[in-house]
């Protein structure tokens, strides 16, 4: 399974998203710091949930983080994260 894909299905059983939206950045980011030449390192993610209803961004973003504790420890260097409040 593709990094894409396990954030994809890691967001989707976390939090229900109504709006949820991946993208593999990693393009263009080939050759810079933190590219590890597997094509799978810098993420974008829009998200749009109740469960971030009443958090604030930051704590939204904290909560996606959690979820993604593990690759973002062991294989993405970047995510960007966009949450749009439901």
């Amino acid at each position: 399974m593709s990094v894409e894909e396990i954030i994809k299905q890691k967001l989707t059983e976390k939090f229900q998203p109504d709006i949820l939206q991946v993208e593999n950045e990693s393009y263009k980011h080939i050759g810079h710091a933190g590219d590890d030449g597997s094509g799978e390192s810098h993420f974008k993610v829009t998200i749009s949930s109740a469960e971030f209803s009443e958090d604030s961004r930051l704590q939204a973003h904290r909560k996606i983080n959690a979820c993604l504790a593990e690759e973002l420890k062991n294989t993405i260097h970047a995510l960007s994260l966009h949450v749009i409040k439901a």
